[in-house]
């Protein structure tokens, strides 16, 4: 067994316990040395208290008022605060050979602060509802595990701003549309995307946009998005591709594990798996526009036998890139589960690092405050994931040696550390214990959370012990 004493006489495991945060910051660029040095300190800050507003998680009044004046200064925007992160990413990308990029759009809600300068309509008309809209694209590997962010647009609508129906904005051409940001996205996506590695986009129903079917099918980018309508098609067999899908043999029965949402609790779900190849009819648009003929292939998951009260799985899910195979049809329903993973994030950032009570009197101070927040969300997020995917690995990788040293002696009431440093997954569980988790054997494993609420409990006992530790060396 080690003893605590032993810890002390290396001065260099006494780290900060946000390391990767300063490094994930490290590069960022303000025009102004001052504003650079004061975005790393104020990451460290907001991390270590990611749920708490910015007056609590700043130490002094001093502090806070520096926080307020960094976002308030015009030189930090979204874009410069997330593009070391970005870089990061692709970095982790440059790893694996392939990567999913998964899009999705959220809103944020900050009816409740009503003086807060530059909000738009969100929400239908009735609610009265203001915020604005956030529109993210997540680098993942094909097991989930989150890799960073690429891609974060905000937009709002202004109450003048024409009708968002479907039936007013067929009218529009795509480049006046709201959904003109999943292409904007994907184009990003392209761009950035390392090379060597095989960049899948990921969309729900949203960006079943036929212009996006074309944009991928022009950049040969392979995309996996989720149907929204039944699409006609020039096969003289077959009028709508729902029809064809669905006649087809079924190749494939699977167990999907489908997450809770709302009111819906965890559950499995046993579906039958199809694909086909289609030529798809373009649709009509304003202004004599022409689109080309595309030719995707479509995989039918679709749940026959659900439970009563249950909203049955049925996904059509169209995709540019080979399907010849059961196995390759099977890695298409595998690659759209990932998309889970971005509404995740959502969760943690919205709920986890509570956001949406911030009060930053105007949009774009709080837009630049949000994208921090991001980063700091992506790693909570992170770390959830891989007590999953990766268990046995060594905590080093997600805790600094102070942070789980200080863990073990909480949770074990010892002063005594162990000769091995612990798994990922005992690292987890205790912050998991922190934050309320029982791990009683009809638990499972923890949400995240009760790791959230662990994490921040964990950064207090590890600010303690470094100090206490730091002044022993010290006095010695």
């Amino acid at each position: 067994m080690l003893e605590v004493a032993e810890v002390s006489e290396d001065r260099s495991l006494l780290v900060s316990e946000y390391q990767w945060c300063l490094e994930e910051f490290a590069d960022v660029e303000l025009q102004d040395a001052r504003l650079n040095r004061r975005c790393g300190e104020l990451a460290v800050q907001l991390a270590m208290q990611p749920s708490e507003p910015i007056n609590h998680a700043c130490e002094d009044w001093a502090d806070t008022k520096a926080a307020y004046r960094f976002f308030n200064n015009e030189k930090v925007t979204p874009e410069e605060l997330l593009k070391p992160h970005r870089q990061r990413t692709i970095s982790r990308m440059a790893e694996h050979p392939v990567v999913l990029a998964v899009q999705d759009t959220s809103f944020l809600n900050f009816t409740h602060h009503p003086k807060t300068k530059g909000l738009g309509a969100i929400g239908n008309k009735t609610q009265k509802q203001q915020g604005f809209g956030m529109h993210s694209t997540l680098a993942v590997t094909p097991k989930g595990l989150p890799l960073g962010l690429l891609t974060q647009d905000f937009f709002h609508r202004d109450p003048d701003e024409p009708s968002h129906r479907p039936q007013d904005c067929r009218k529009l051409p795509i480049e006046e549309k709201e959904s003109y940001r999943w292409l904007q996205a994907f184009e990003q996506t392209v761009l950035l995307a390392p090379s060597g590695v095989d960049v899948i986009t990921v969309c729900d129903r949203e960006a079943d946009i036929y212009e996006m079917l074309v944009l991928a099918q022009q950049k040969d980018t392979g995309l996996v998005v989720r149907a929204s309508t039944d699409r006609a098609l020039v096969d003289k067999d077959w009028n709508k591709l729902w029809c064809k899908v669905e006649n087809q043999p079924v190749v494939e029965t699977q167990i999907l594990v489908v997450p809770k949402k709302g009111q819906q609790e965890k559950r499995t779900a046993t579906v039958t798996v199809r694909f086909t190849t289609a030529a798809l009819r373009p649709p009509w648009r304003p202004k004599g526009k022409k689109l080309p003929v595309i030719t995707l292939n479509a995989v039918l998951v679709r749940e026959d036998n659900p439970p009563p009260d249950v909203t049955p799985i049925e996904w059509l899910l169209l995709t540019n890139t080979p399907v010849e195979s059961t196995e390759d049809a099977l890695q298409i329903v595998q690659w759209y589960s990932c998309r889970w993973q971005i509404e995740v994030f959502h969760k943690v950032l919205k709920s986890g690092c509570t956001v949406e009570d911030c009060r930053l009197q105007t949009a774009e101070r709080l837009q630049s405050y949000i994208a921090m927040m991001s980063v700091i969300a992506w790693r909570l997020h992170w770390i959830t994931h891989l007590n999953r995917s990766e268990p046995d690995q060594p905590c080093t990788l997600v805790l600094t040696t102070i942070e789980w040293q200080a863990l073990f002696m909480r949770i074990h009431k010892s002063a005594r550390l162990p000769d091995t440093v612990p798994t990922v997954h005992q690292a987890v569980r205790w912050i998991a214990q922190l934050g309320g988790f029982l791990g009683r054997k009809s638990d499972g494993e923890p949400g995240i959370t009760t790791i959230w609420r662990g994490w921040q409990r964990l950064q207090d006992i590890a600010a303690t012990w470094y100090l206490v530790s730091d002044q022993a060396q010290r006095c010695g």
